[in-house]
Formats: C-alpha cells, structure tokens, sequence
C-alpha cells in the first residue's frame, strides 16, 4: 500500500514562511510525479505546484516567485517552501503523489492527508 504523511502545517503571520513536506512510502512502487494543492474553507481544492519525474517544476501564476516545491528522490518526499504567505492562502495543503506498481506495472494518484496552514495576525 502507498502512504503519504505530510507535516509542515502551522500558524505563521501574514509575510511569513512555512516549509511542508510529503513523504511517500510503499513497497514495490516507484514514484512519479509529485504536487500540492491547497483547499480554503468552502473552496474547491486547487493546483498550487508540480515536480514532474524528471525533476522540472510548474506553479500557478499566484505563488510563482514565493514558493518553491522540490523532491528528495532518496527520500520519496517533496517539500513545498512557502514564503511572504498571505491570508488568503490559509488552506488544508495536499500532496498529491503518482505511483507505479512495480509488478504489475498499474499506476495511481495517491493523497496524503492534508496539514492546515493558517496565516493570520
């Protein structure tokens, strides 16, 4: 079974950073692309970043220049540093993994939990 934990949430003042990371886990997978996505309350859940399998990345045009995902392939784990946070962006963050099964040669996206990121003053 494929399992993603994510951990980074807090409360951080408006300007401020948070880094969050999702580890992958799963044996017999190999993982593929990865991303975040974010859900405000009442909201539908939207893309916030990519890194693709070979390593090249995507943002949408409202977090380009701010924040900044990244892979540790070693690991399984992709972080997402969110810098100069606004309010608007208090969110549940998701990640949001593609896997292969080795064996059978299946693949699937996988979720992880979700870790709540709150700017507030």
């Amino acid at each position: 079974q494929v399992q993603l934990v994510e951990s980074g949430g807090d409360l951080v003042q408006p300007g401020g950073s948070l880094r969050l990371s999702c580890a992958a886990s799963g044996s017999g997978f190999s993982f593929t692309t990865m991303a975040w996505y974010r859900q405000a309350p009442g909201k539908q859940r939207d893309w916030v970043a990519t890194s693709a399998t070979g390593g090249t990345t995507t943002y949408a045009d409202s977090v380009k220049g701010r924040f900044t995902i990244s892979r540790d392939n070693a690991k399984n784990t992709v972080y997402l540093q969110m810098n100069s946070l606004k309010p608007e962006e208090t969110a549940v963050y998701f990640c949001d993994v593609g896997a292969r099964n080795s064996d059978s040669g299946s693949w699937g996206l996988y979720w992880g939990q979700g870790t709540q990121v709150t700017v507030s003053s």
